[in-house]
This record gives structure tokens, C-alpha cells and sequence, in this order.
């Protein structure tokens, strides 16, 4: 049977940058692996971010977005038909950071799938610097995400104090026990959690990830797909300058006075094209923002957050180029 991981992690927590890695050593084993993109958006930027992986060892597949959910789940079954008549050892699947879990394990369990699948490894990426508050949907996505992981990561310990690290296991358990899951993660374990950023992950620590299985745990459902909650703007082809489009996303990011117009921003990622044609890709989170080159893109600005008001954000984006 076909091994299928599944690597979930909440908005900005880095699960793009450790599927590049986990890949590669996947395929440094001699794996013939296949890369899902799983995800509801109508823009995949972090199947771009992945397109150096692909060559003989490594195809990266996606699902169209901009579908209601039960649409996206079929798609989703679909693909996983076509994907198992590919002859992949082994399958990751890296689905948006707004997520039911249950859609992975209910579409395994479907014929035929169910007779050529295997859960592999599910894994949980949790930035060590995740904000102590966050809201009652935001906790429940990080939350369920942690709930059947085999193992969970702790990414960005390297720019996070060990109280930061401790604070983001005992934010995960308080919001496991919201959801009334039994789960309870120890900090000293590191069979449970590991402390390490991405780069830091050696050989044997990927060995081990590679076999961490999963854990089926029951917690209480929470409806999060509704319009005022979570969701992603799509700003296409913007006039705007790497130093104009920094400016902009730390502010959008970081000033409260503008978070209340704006609504709560937790990621910025995409692209823009510079005069002379080259691209430059762009990722924020709280705290930091980075802009850098990249071999590829299309021109879209993704911003990702709870309560959006797209005109205001589309104010500050412009208003930048003003400054």
C-alpha cells in the first residue's frame, strides 16, 4: 500500500519550508514520492515555493480551489484515484492552515482508497512563538491540528526563548482541553514534541518522522466556515516595489490601530515582478517579513486572516506606494 502523510500547521507556522526538506529526504532514501497540495484558495503560492523539488523522484499535484467543501473533498478524492495509478512509494499531502482534519481520514476510509492506502505520518508544525491569545476559532484550528498528530514540531525555536517554547506546548494544551480532547502533550518529550527548527532537523530526526504515525483522538467540532471568519484575499497584479510591499505588510501586520479596519492578519505571502522581469517572493508573519528572490511567480499578494475588510487592506497596499 501507498504511505500518505499528512503535514498540517497553523497560518505562518512553516510547513511549506519542512515539507521542502522532508521531501528531500525522502527522496536522498530513493522514495518516488507525490506532493498534494490541498487546498481551498483559487491561488496556490506554496505549490510555487515547492517547484524546485520536482524531477524524476518528486511530482507536485494540486486541486483547484474556490469550490465549497464537499466539491473540494470529492476533488480531493478524485486526485488520491489518479495519484495511486502513479507508483509513488510515498504521498505527502499539505493541506491550507485552515483545515478539518477529518476530511484526510474520512476520504482514506472510502473505497477504493481504503484498499490502497495507508495513514503514514501525521504531522503537526507549531510555531514556538505562537501568540499567547488567540481567538476562539484560531485556538480550535491549533487545536485540531495537534489532537491526531503523531508528532508535533515546534518550528522557529531557534529565534524563540525556552519559555516561548514551553508557553506554545501549554497554549496547545489549553486549547485541546477547549475542545474537551483528552490529548495532553509534555513539553520533555521529545517523542511528542520536538523542539528544533526546520534546519536544525537531522537525519535520524527525519527517520523518526518518517514513522511517527498518528493518534485518533475525539474532540468537539466547531463550524468555521463561515464568511465573517477565516479567510484569503487575492490582490492580482499590484504596482508596487519590494521596499513598498515590506512597508506595507509590517503595517498591515503589527500596527493595532490599522488591525482595526483591516481585520486580524496572521500570514502575507506571494509574489511581485520586478522591472527587469525577475520575481520576488514575499512571506510575513507577526514579527517578521521577509522579501527575497524567487525563480518563478505570478503576480498575486495573498493575505490570509479573521474579519478581512478587503477595501481597507487594498488602501494600505496602495497607500504604500504613496510614501
Amino acid at each position: 500500500m501507498i504511505k500518505i502523510d499528512l503535514i498540517t500547521g497553523f497560518l505562518g507556522s512553516g510547513k511549506t519550508t519542512f515539507i521542502k526538506k522532508y521531501a528531500k529526504h525522502l527522496m536522498d532514501k530513493g522514495h518516488h514520492i507525490g506532493i498534494l497540495e490541498n487546498d481551498f484558495g483559487a491561488i496556490n503560492v506554496d505549490m510555487m515555493l515547492l517547484q524546485e523539488l520536482m524531477g524524476d523522484y518528486c511530482d507536485l499535484e494540486m486541486i483547484s480551489g474556490g469550490c465549497d467543501k464537499e466539491t473540494h473533498r470529492r476533488r480531493f478524492r478524485t486526485k488520491l484515484i489518479a495519484m495511486a495509478m502513479s507508483g509513488y512509494d510515498r504521498i505527502i499531502v499539505e493541506p491550507s492552515g485552515i483545515y478539518d482534519i477529518d476530511e484526510f481520514f474520512d476520504v482514506l476510509h472510502d473505497e477504493p482508497l481504503d484498499q490502497w492506502y495507508e495513514v503514514g505520518s501525521v504531522i503537526a508544525i507549531v510555531d514556538a512563538q505562537i501568540p499567547d491569545k488567540l481567538s476562539k476559532e484560531a485556538d480550535y484550528l491549533l487545536a485540531s491540528e495537534a489532537a491526531d498528530a503523531g508528532r508535533i514540531i515546534l518550528s522557529h525555536t531557534d529565534e524563540a526563548s525556552p519559555e516561548q517554547a514551553k508557553a506554545a506546548v501549554k497554549h496547545i494544551n489549553r486549547a485541546l482541553k477547549q475542545i474537551q480532547c483528552r490529548r495532553h502533550f509534555d513539553e520533555n518529550n521529545a517523542g511528542e514534541v520536538l523542539m528544533k527548527s526546520t534546519m536544525q532537523l537531522t537525519k535520524e530526526d527525519m527517520d523518526a518522522l518518517m514513522t511517527c504515525g498518528y493518534v485518533s483522538e475525539d474532540f468537539q467540532k466547531m463550524d468555521i466556515g463561515d464568511d465573517e471568519g477565516f479567510k484569503s484575499l487575492f490582490f492580482m497584479n499590484m504596482d508596487i516595489s519590494r521596499e513598498q510591499l515590506a512597508r506595507a505588510a509590517a503595517v498591515l501586520m503589527n500596527d493595532k490601530e490599522i488591525e482595526k479596519k483591516c481585520g486580524h492578519i496572521y500570514r502575507i505571502k506571494g509574489f511581485i515582478q520586478e522591472a527587469d522581469g525577475s520575481w520576488l517572493q514575499i512571506n510575513a508573519i507577526h514579527g517578521q517579513t521577509t522579501v527575497e528572490p524567487a525563480a518563478s511567480g505570478q503576480s498575486v499578494i495573498i493575505v490570509i486572516g479573521e474579519h478581512l475588510d478587503e477595501e481597507s487592506i487594498r488602501r494600505e497596499l496602495n497607500g504604500s506606494n504613496r510614501q
